[in-house]
Protein backbone atom coordinates (compact mmCIF):
# COMPACT_ATOMS: atom_id res chain seq x y z
CA UNK A 1 0.00 0.00 0.00
CA UNK A 2 1.34 3.40 -1.00
CA UNK A 3 2.30 5.91 1.66
CA UNK A 4 1.28 9.28 0.24
CA UNK A 5 1.92 12.65 1.82
CA UNK A 6 -0.02 15.63 0.50
CA UNK A 7 1.25 19.10 1.40
CA UNK A 8 -1.55 21.67 1.47
CA UNK A 9 -1.48 25.37 2.19
CA UNK A 10 -4.14 27.56 3.73
CA UNK A 11 -4.28 30.71 1.58
CA UNK A 12 -6.41 33.86 1.74
CA UNK A 13 -9.73 33.42 -0.05
CA UNK A 14 -9.12 34.73 -3.62
CA UNK A 15 -12.60 36.26 -3.56
CA UNK A 16 -11.40 38.53 -0.74
CA UNK A 17 -8.13 39.46 -2.47
CA UNK A 18 -8.97 43.15 -2.49
CA UNK A 19 -9.02 43.12 1.33
CA UNK A 20 -5.53 41.67 1.77
CA UNK A 21 -3.04 44.02 3.47
CA UNK A 22 0.72 43.88 3.79
CA UNK A 23 2.58 44.51 7.03
CA UNK A 24 4.74 47.61 6.33
CA UNK A 25 7.43 46.38 8.74
CA UNK A 26 7.81 42.68 7.89
CA UNK A 27 6.49 42.95 4.29
CA UNK A 28 4.41 39.81 4.94
CA UNK A 29 0.75 39.30 4.11
CA UNK A 30 -1.59 40.12 6.99
CA UNK A 31 -3.92 37.14 6.89
CA UNK A 32 -5.77 37.56 10.18
CA UNK A 33 -8.97 39.15 8.86
CA UNK A 34 -9.23 37.15 5.61
CA UNK A 35 -10.98 33.75 5.47
CA UNK A 36 -8.55 30.94 4.66
CA UNK A 37 -9.20 28.26 2.05
CA UNK A 38 -7.24 25.34 0.60
CA UNK A 39 -4.86 26.42 -2.13
CA UNK A 40 -6.58 25.38 -5.36
CA UNK A 41 -3.67 23.41 -6.82
CA UNK A 42 -3.26 21.56 -3.54
CA UNK A 43 -6.84 20.38 -4.02
CA UNK A 44 -5.68 18.78 -7.26
CA UNK A 45 -2.82 17.11 -5.38
CA UNK A 46 -5.21 15.73 -2.77
CA UNK A 47 -7.67 14.56 -5.43
CA UNK A 48 -4.91 12.62 -7.18
CA UNK A 49 -3.94 10.99 -3.89
CA UNK A 50 -7.57 10.01 -3.31
CA UNK A 51 -7.82 8.50 -6.79
CA UNK A 52 -4.63 6.51 -6.20
CA UNK A 53 -6.10 5.29 -2.92
CA UNK A 54 -9.16 4.05 -4.79
CA UNK A 55 -7.24 2.35 -7.61
CA UNK A 56 -4.03 0.94 -6.13
CA UNK A 57 -4.49 1.42 -2.37
CA UNK A 58 -2.85 4.12 -0.28
CA UNK A 59 -2.56 5.69 3.15
CA UNK A 60 -2.86 9.49 2.84
CA UNK A 61 -1.40 11.93 5.35
CA UNK A 62 -2.03 15.65 4.86
CA UNK A 63 0.60 18.11 6.10
CA UNK A 64 0.02 21.84 6.43
CA UNK A 65 2.07 24.65 7.97
CA UNK A 66 0.22 27.68 9.25
CA UNK A 67 -1.60 29.31 12.17
CA UNK A 68 -3.97 27.27 14.34
CA UNK A 69 -6.86 28.29 12.05
CA UNK A 70 -5.20 26.24 9.29
CA UNK A 71 -6.40 23.22 11.24
CA UNK A 72 -9.78 23.76 9.59
CA UNK A 73 -8.11 23.21 6.23
CA UNK A 74 -6.62 19.95 7.45
CA UNK A 75 -10.05 18.88 8.73
CA UNK A 76 -11.53 19.58 5.30
CA UNK A 77 -8.90 17.33 3.71
CA UNK A 78 -9.78 14.57 6.16
CA UNK A 79 -13.45 15.00 5.28
CA UNK A 80 -12.56 14.60 1.61
CA UNK A 81 -10.92 11.25 2.33
CA UNK A 82 -7.39 11.70 3.73
CA UNK A 83 -6.52 9.34 6.61
CA UNK A 84 -4.39 11.50 8.90
CA UNK A 85 -3.46 15.14 9.27
CA UNK A 86 -0.41 16.97 10.61
CA UNK A 87 -0.52 20.70 11.36
CA UNK A 88 2.78 22.52 11.80
CA UNK A 89 1.85 25.54 13.88
CA UNK A 90 4.27 27.68 15.86
CA UNK A 91 4.97 31.41 15.98
CA UNK A 92 8.56 30.58 15.04
CA UNK A 93 7.32 29.28 11.66
CA UNK A 94 5.71 32.64 10.78
CA UNK A 95 7.03 34.71 7.89
CA UNK A 96 8.75 31.79 6.16
CA UNK A 97 9.76 32.20 2.53
CA UNK A 98 9.74 29.29 0.07
CA UNK A 99 13.13 28.02 1.29
CA UNK A 100 12.21 27.99 4.99
CA UNK A 101 8.79 26.51 4.20
CA UNK A 102 10.32 23.67 2.18
CA UNK A 103 12.91 23.05 4.89
CA UNK A 104 10.29 22.85 7.65
CA UNK A 105 7.98 20.60 5.64
CA UNK A 106 10.90 18.31 4.79
CA UNK A 107 11.88 18.01 8.45
CA UNK A 108 8.28 17.12 9.28
CA UNK A 109 8.18 14.44 6.58
CA UNK A 110 11.49 12.99 7.78
CA UNK A 111 10.08 12.79 11.31
CA UNK A 112 7.03 10.94 9.97
CA UNK A 113 9.20 8.17 8.51
CA UNK A 114 9.17 6.34 5.19
CA UNK A 115 7.00 7.55 2.32
CA UNK A 116 6.47 6.70 -1.33
CA UNK A 117 5.39 9.99 -2.83
CA UNK A 118 4.83 13.58 -1.77
CA UNK A 119 2.18 15.46 -3.74
CA UNK A 120 1.66 19.21 -3.70
CA UNK A 121 0.40 21.95 -5.97
CA UNK A 122 3.01 23.40 -8.31
CA UNK A 123 2.37 26.86 -6.81
CA UNK A 124 0.28 28.67 -4.22
CA UNK A 125 -2.15 31.44 -5.06
CA UNK A 126 -0.56 33.83 -2.54
CA UNK A 127 3.08 33.18 -3.46
CA UNK A 128 3.29 31.49 -6.87
CA UNK A 129 7.07 30.89 -6.62
CA UNK A 130 6.85 27.21 -7.70
CA UNK A 131 9.93 26.61 -5.53
CA UNK A 132 8.61 24.78 -2.46
CA UNK A 133 8.17 21.37 -4.12
CA UNK A 134 11.61 21.23 -5.79
CA UNK A 135 13.38 22.61 -2.70
CA UNK A 136 11.58 20.09 -0.50
CA UNK A 137 12.81 17.30 -2.80
CA UNK A 138 16.39 18.53 -2.37
CA UNK A 139 16.08 18.49 1.42
CA UNK A 140 14.57 14.99 1.26
CA UNK A 141 17.22 13.85 -1.25
CA UNK A 142 14.64 12.40 -3.67
CA UNK A 143 13.83 13.13 -7.33
CA UNK A 144 11.16 15.68 -8.25
CA UNK A 145 8.80 15.94 -11.23
CA UNK A 146 7.11 19.30 -11.68
CA UNK A 147 3.96 20.42 -13.51
CA UNK A 148 2.46 16.93 -13.52
CA UNK A 149 -0.32 16.76 -16.11
CA UNK A 150 -1.20 13.07 -15.83
CA UNK A 151 0.01 9.95 -14.00
CA UNK A 152 -0.08 7.23 -16.66
CA UNK A 153 1.24 4.26 -14.71
CA UNK A 154 1.52 3.96 -10.92
CA UNK A 155 1.44 0.16 -10.59
CA UNK A 156 5.08 -0.26 -9.56
CA UNK A 157 7.87 1.72 -7.96
CA UNK A 158 8.69 3.21 -11.38
CA UNK A 159 5.95 5.67 -12.35
CA UNK A 160 5.28 6.99 -15.84
CA UNK A 161 4.15 10.61 -15.81
CA UNK A 162 3.09 13.21 -18.36
CA UNK A 163 4.16 16.76 -17.54
CA UNK A 164 3.47 20.12 -19.13
CA UNK A 165 6.37 21.45 -21.20
CA UNK A 166 6.22 24.74 -23.11
CA UNK A 167 3.62 24.21 -25.90
CA UNK A 168 3.45 20.44 -25.48
CA UNK A 169 4.25 17.76 -22.92
CA UNK A 170 6.97 15.28 -22.00
CA UNK A 171 6.86 11.70 -20.72
CA UNK A 172 8.92 11.03 -17.62
CA UNK A 173 9.73 7.90 -15.66
CA UNK A 174 10.60 8.42 -12.01
CA UNK A 175 11.49 5.91 -9.32
CA UNK A 176 9.85 6.29 -5.92
CA UNK A 177 10.20 7.84 -3.42
CA UNK A 178 9.71 11.15 -5.17
CA UNK A 179 8.07 14.57 -4.95
CA UNK A 180 5.47 15.53 -7.56
CA UNK A 181 4.09 19.04 -8.07
CA UNK A 182 0.80 19.01 -9.94
CA UNK A 183 -1.06 21.25 -12.38
CA UNK A 184 -4.79 21.96 -12.50
CA UNK A 185 -5.13 19.83 -15.67
CA UNK A 186 -4.41 16.68 -13.65
CA UNK A 187 -7.98 16.18 -12.43
CA UNK A 188 -11.18 17.76 -11.14
CA UNK A 189 -11.27 17.91 -7.32
CA UNK A 190 -14.32 16.36 -5.69
CA UNK A 191 -16.74 18.20 -3.43
CA UNK A 192 -17.29 17.61 0.27
CA UNK A 193 -19.92 15.08 1.27
CA UNK A 194 -21.94 14.89 4.46
CA UNK A 195 -20.72 11.35 5.14
CA UNK A 196 -17.12 12.51 4.71
CA UNK A 197 -17.61 15.28 7.26
CA UNK A 198 -19.03 12.78 9.77
CA UNK A 199 -16.15 10.32 9.24
CA UNK A 200 -13.56 13.11 9.62
CA UNK A 201 -14.59 13.63 13.26
CA UNK A 202 -12.95 10.29 14.14
CA UNK A 203 -9.72 11.00 12.25
CA UNK A 204 -6.52 12.17 13.90
CA UNK A 205 -4.86 15.58 13.56
CA UNK A 206 -1.39 15.87 15.08
CA UNK A 207 0.00 19.34 15.84
CA UNK A 208 3.75 19.88 15.95
CA UNK A 209 5.78 22.94 16.85
CA UNK A 210 9.42 23.83 16.52
CA UNK A 211 10.49 21.68 19.49
CA UNK A 212 8.80 18.61 18.01
CA UNK A 213 11.00 18.94 14.91
CA UNK A 214 14.15 19.56 17.03
CA UNK A 215 14.89 22.80 15.19
CA UNK A 216 16.21 26.15 16.36
CA UNK A 217 14.40 29.44 15.65
CA UNK A 218 17.16 30.71 13.36
CA UNK A 219 16.49 27.80 10.97
CA UNK A 220 12.78 28.41 10.33
CA UNK A 221 10.25 31.16 9.74
CA UNK A 222 11.37 34.71 9.08
CA UNK A 223 14.76 34.17 10.73
CA UNK A 224 15.50 31.17 8.54
CA UNK A 225 14.40 32.84 5.30
CA UNK A 226 17.19 34.06 2.99
CA UNK A 227 14.68 36.04 0.92
CA UNK A 228 14.53 39.68 2.08
CA UNK A 229 11.95 42.16 0.83
CA UNK A 230 13.64 45.55 1.04
CA UNK A 231 11.09 47.76 -0.65
CA UNK A 232 7.55 47.60 -2.02
CA UNK A 233 5.91 50.01 -4.45
CA UNK A 234 2.46 50.33 -5.93
CA UNK A 235 2.26 50.04 -9.70
CA UNK A 236 -0.06 52.58 -11.27
CA UNK A 237 -2.01 51.29 -14.23
CA UNK A 238 -3.11 53.97 -16.68
CA UNK A 239 -4.98 53.66 -19.94
CA UNK A 240 -5.54 56.23 -22.65
CA UNK A 241 -8.92 56.22 -24.35
CA UNK A 242 -9.68 57.81 -27.71
CA UNK A 243 -13.32 58.47 -28.55
CA UNK A 244 -14.04 58.04 -32.25
CA UNK A 245 -16.68 60.27 -33.83
CA UNK A 246 -18.50 60.36 -37.12
CA UNK A 247 -20.50 57.82 -39.07
CA UNK A 248 -19.97 54.08 -38.77
CA UNK A 249 -17.82 54.08 -41.90
CA UNK A 250 -15.75 57.05 -40.66
CA UNK A 251 -15.22 55.39 -37.28
CA UNK A 252 -14.09 52.18 -38.98
CA UNK A 253 -11.63 54.14 -41.14
CA UNK A 254 -10.26 55.99 -38.10
CA UNK A 255 -9.88 52.74 -36.16
CA UNK A 256 -8.09 51.06 -39.06
CA UNK A 257 -5.69 53.99 -39.40
CA UNK A 258 -4.88 53.89 -35.67
CA UNK A 259 -4.15 50.15 -35.91
CA UNK A 260 -1.87 50.78 -38.89
CA UNK A 261 -0.07 53.60 -37.08
CA UNK A 262 0.44 51.32 -34.06
CA UNK A 263 1.92 48.61 -36.28
CA UNK A 264 -0.81 46.11 -35.39
CA UNK A 265 -2.00 45.69 -38.98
Amino acid sequence: MLKIIVCVKAVPDPQKACEIKIDPKTKNLMRGDIPMVINQLDKNALEEALQLKETVGAKITVVSMGPPSAGNIVKECLALGADKGVLLSDQAFGGADAYATAFTLAKCIQKMGDFDVVLCGMASSDGATEWVGPEMAVFLDVPVVTMVHDILDARSSMWTIKTAHEDGYRLVQVELPAVLTVSRELNHPRALSFSGIIKAKKKEITQWGISDLSLSEDMVGLKGSPTIVTRMTTIESKRQVDILSGSREEKAEQLLQKLVDAGIV
